[in-house]
């Protein structure tokens, strides 16, 4: 296990249903695989039903070693899935079930005791469809000390796609991750290459957020911090499907300014290799080890 203050992760815990199997899967979870992998210590906030895919998932986590303290176990709802169908491109498409253990996360004492000592939370904008888990995430921001990182990680998926709720989340970050539709959107403005420092910075002025990151998947991605933009260009890869890369995008982008200490655009170098990593292979947890230089290296 991880050593250090925790990065809580709120949010989401399910299984991905792809065609070449079942995955678990939900942002959150796949950010808090990707930061264990990576050496920082996560600890996830979520929900699942008392049923077999529920005991499945936290039998994973305990075999991954990462902190099932946070994931409650809803007596009443089932554990949540989505069934995805993957395009020629590795592109995938949802279909997310509702009224599901995760749509009821608690934030209780012992998951407010943690966050109080957190070096940072991140949260989507998919758990915050529910009454129930708006209110639990309000709470575990107000519980986190005052320099602690709050990252805002923006998932729109029609009809969870809120811009209002997601613009007042966004106030409250410290960083915002979006991908390139995602900062057109939210910026009022239409996609265009080229167009991600305007539309992050349209970001920033509206929200206050001092740092931005921008992914345009196989282009590159963009952060915006202090208000000076950087890019790093992606490089070729042979997508397997792009189902949690975004994820681990996120992660590598936070070992990199927690862990390693490093400037936004290294770390924004070390998330681009992380996310094309996962992207040509199949689901969002692949298994990997890291070298001297804290870059995934496959397991023999």
């Amino acid at each position: 296990m991880s050593e250090g203050l925790p990065v809580v992760c709120f949010g989401e815990i399910l299984w991905d249903f792809l065609p070449r199997g079942l995955f678990p899967g939900g942002a959150p979870f796949n950010v808090a695989y990707h930061l264990h992998c990576l050496g920082v210590r996560a600890h996830l906030v979520s929900r699942v039903g008392r049923d077999l895919l529920g005991a499945e998932l936290r039998r994973r986590l305990q075999a991954w070693h990462l902190e099932t303290d946070g994931v409650g176990r809803d007596p009443q709802r089932p554990t949540g899935y989505v069934t995805a169908t993957l395009g020629r491109s590795g592109d995938a498409h949802y279909q997310i079930t509702r009224h599901v253990a995760w749509d009821h996360i608690v934030a209780g004492r012992d998951q407010l005791r943690v966050a109080a000592r957190a070096k940072a939370l991140v949260f989507g904008s998919l758990a915050q469809r529910a009454a129930a888990n708006r209110a639990a995430l309000a709470r575990l921001l107000d519980a986190l000390p005052s320099g602690a990182e709050r990252v805002f990680d923006v998932n729109l998926r029609p009809p969870h796609d809120d811009l209002g709720r997601v613009e007042k989340l966004a106030r409250r970050a410290t960083l915002l991750k979006l991908n390139a539709g995602e900062a057109a959107r939210l910026a009022g403005q239409k996609p265009a290459a080229g167009r991600e420092a305007a539309h992050a910075r349209a970001l920033a002025a509206r929200t206050g957020c001092r740092t931005v990151c921008v992914s345009a998947g196989a282009r590159g991605a963009g952060i915006l911090h202090r208000g000076a933009w950087h890019w790093v260009a992606g490089r070729r890869t042979a997508v397997r499907d792009t189902i949690g890369a975004g994820d681990a995008f996120l992660a590598g982008l936070l070992a990199g300014l927690l862990l390693h200490r490093e400037s936004p655009v290294a770390a924004l170098r070390r998330a681009c290799r992380l996310g094309e990593y996962v992207a040509a292979r199949d689901g969002a947890t692949p298994p990997y080890a890291c070298d001297k230089r804290g870059l995934p290296v496959a397991p023999p």
